[in-house]
């Protein structure tokens, strides 16, 4: 292997350089600090689990995500955790005795088979908030909320939320007499918005003519809320569960709206990300100078259901790294303080304090150069027998 070689990086995995990285700790600490005053506890996940508990339940998507390792101490498989959701649920069914309403959040790197999309990494800086124990539309408003406050907080604007509801589809396939593959051709259609393929595949089905016309409807009804009534009509004859989640995302997006007037809500009934997983309202956060979601969530109740505790849940989570990117706010270190190379008490004790006043102070080496490397905008300078702060002059010290 050659040098060059031992340095290059897996594709899609990113180390994070200064001053990014000081940018997206204090982040880190602004979000936290944000969800421990809405309530939300911090939990820290492990990295690794038994695959038996890390995937059940979730569906493929993950699955594909997770990387496999063996555990050298019993031979078992354990995957390297590729979202902290299940995680989450795990923990409140088993480790946490809270009975009632319980509010978690969590920051930590989780890795990736492969990217999720064209603009993802495979090491995320997941950052999110998980609400279990209520089932009303008010934790789903409080976890849209919570989001938009951190899209907020980071100082990112002009944000549109893109709301669906899986319950929608569950329904409208609940009365077909399709096969499971049939199901499954069907989703992975819809997902795409495949739309010629989805009309060539349905003819080939045998289905009621109104259940065919109303799954190629589907994907065109997307819009605001006001388009909701409109729906309606077009779906005349659908379940009744159908028009139960209509009501629901109508009631949701008007008191976001009324909550965040300058964010843009926008519906989507055919949105079947993670159909397996989420079991009702899904959402997603878009920027328009970012082609992905910069923020993503939704209700998966009873995912706890296969550790002993079935619970309502909701909740949200986004890559960190992309939202330092994306934000207009200032979230780098400031500049330093220079010291000069001096062993003096009385320099040394200007410098404690200094520091124990949270201002950052760079003490210079013998002959070291560089200087204009470190950062600094001051230096420390003796005058009249006191150590002082005055601007840096950088000419002579590099």
């Amino acid at each position: 292997m050659t040098i060059a070689a031992r340095w290059l990086l897996p594709d899609g995995i990113e180390e994070i350089l200064p001053p990014q990285a000081a940018r997206i700790e204090s982040l880190r600490r602004a979000l936290l600090d944000e969800y421990q005053v809405w309530g939300y506890d911090l939990l820290q996940p492990p990295t690794a689990e038994y695959l038996e508990s890390l995937l059940t339940g979730v569906g493929s998507d993950l699955d594909l995500l997770t990387f496999k390792i063996t555990d050298q101490l019993n031979g078992r498989l354990m995957g390297l955790s590729a979202d902290r959701t299940q995680q989450v649920a795990r923990m409140d069914a088993h480790s946490i005795p809270k009975q009632g309403v319980a509010r978690y959040c969590y920051c930590s790197q989780i890795l990736h088979t492969k990217p999720t999309n064209l603009l993802s990494s495979r090491n995320p800086l997941q950052i999110g908030a998980e609400l279990y124990g209520d089932s009303g539309s008010q934790s789903d408003v409080e976890i849209i909320a919570l989001m938009l406050r951190s899209l907020e907080k980071s100082g990112i604007n002009d944000v549109t939320v893109d709301l669906g509801h899986v319950g929608i589809y569950q329904a409208l396939v609940a009365r077909m007499a399709l096969t499971e593959a049939q199901q499954e051709d069907l989703y992975s259609l819809l997902r795409q918005r495949a739309l010629p393929e989805l009309e060539q595949w349905l003819s080939n089905v045998d289905l009621a003519q109104s259940d065919k016309d109303i799954l190629i409807k589907l994907p065109t009804f997307a819009g605001s809320v006001a388009q909701i009534d409109s729906w309606k009509k077009e779906l005349a004859g659908a379940p009744e569960a159908v028009f139960t989640a209509l009501n629901y995302l109508q009631s949701i997006a008007e008191e976001i709206t009324h909550q965040y007037p300058k964010v843009t809500v926008h519906l989507d009934l055919a949105e079947l990300r993670d159909y397996n997983y989420h079991t009702g309202m899904v959402f997603s956060a878009f920027v328009s100078e970012f082609g992905q979601p910069v923020a993503r969530g939704g209700r998966y109740d009873h995912t706890g259901e296969v550790f002993g505790r079935s619970r309502p849940a909701t909740g949200f989570s986004c890559d960190l790294k992309i939202l330092a990117m994306l934000t207009v706010a200032d979230w780098s270190s400031p500049a330093g303080v220079l010291a000069p190379a001096d062993d003096s008490e009385q320099l040394k004790q200007a410098i404690r304090q200094l520091r124990t006043q949270g201002e950052r102070v760079i003490q210079l080496f013998k002959d070291q150069p560089y200087v204009d490397e470190l950062g600094c905008d001051r230096e420390l300078v003796v005058k009249d027998g006191q150590w002082i702060i005055q601007p840096l002059i950088t000419s002579g010290k590099n």
